[in-house]
């Protein structure tokens, strides 16, 4: 999945703030939109879904950090909270889209998402095909709903460049990946 929807999915977690402590809200939005994308990071530095992606490992930390925010509620803590749960979120569902090759829609990788504990890589589910698909673009779509109705301008700007992207990213992302096979990437 893309970063994008994967922050979106953030985003849609952190409405709940919305209706339990409002003033709350856009500090949790833009933690859980970091958190969203922060797994990604890894791209373009060490190995891809391995070094910053933690399907069981983040889950202790999202406890503590919600601990935390329930006990000393602030927009650090309740930000940092929201990071942490969207970090793991993402973390997880990576292994719902496809592989890690340059061309994943071929499906010639079976790499979804690392998992540290077990030592060894969880096979992608491909209810996404890969990042980039029309069902990603579908789905960042949907849950960018959230951000866009029921948040102030801040979060709805983030959120309406963050579907720019996408799109831009979905009409790219296959010539992307031929363009990288013909330099040897």
């Amino acid at each position: 999945m893309m970063s994008t929807t994967h922050a979106a999915i953030g985003v849609t977690l952190a409405t709940s703030t919305l209706w339990v402590s409002p003033e709350l809200a856009v500090p949790a939005a833009l933690g859980a939109l970091a958190g969203g994308i922060f797994p990604d990071l890894d791209v373009a530095v060490v190995a891809h879904r391995k070094t910053l992606h933690y399907p069981e490992l983040y889950w202790p930390f999202v406890a503590v950090g919600f601990a935390v925010a329930l006990l000393v509620p602030s927009p650090v803590t309740v930000g940092a909270a929201f990071f942490l749960l969207s970090a793991a979120v993402h973390s997880v569902t990576d292994a719902f889209g496809g592989g890690l090759g340059s061309r994943p829609w071929e499906n010639d990788d079976q790499r979804g998402v690392y998992a540290h504990r077990r030592g060894r890589w969880i096979a992608p589910r491909r209810w996404i095909r890969y990042d980039g698909a029309p069902e990603d673009l579908l789905a960042v779509a949907v849950f960018s709903l959230p951000g866009l109705l029921l948040y102030g301008e801040l979060v709805r700007r983030l959120t309406l460049a963050m579907l720019s992207v996408s799109a831009v990213y979905v009409l790219v992302r296959k010539p992307i990946g031929r363009l990288g096979e013909r330099l040897d990437v």
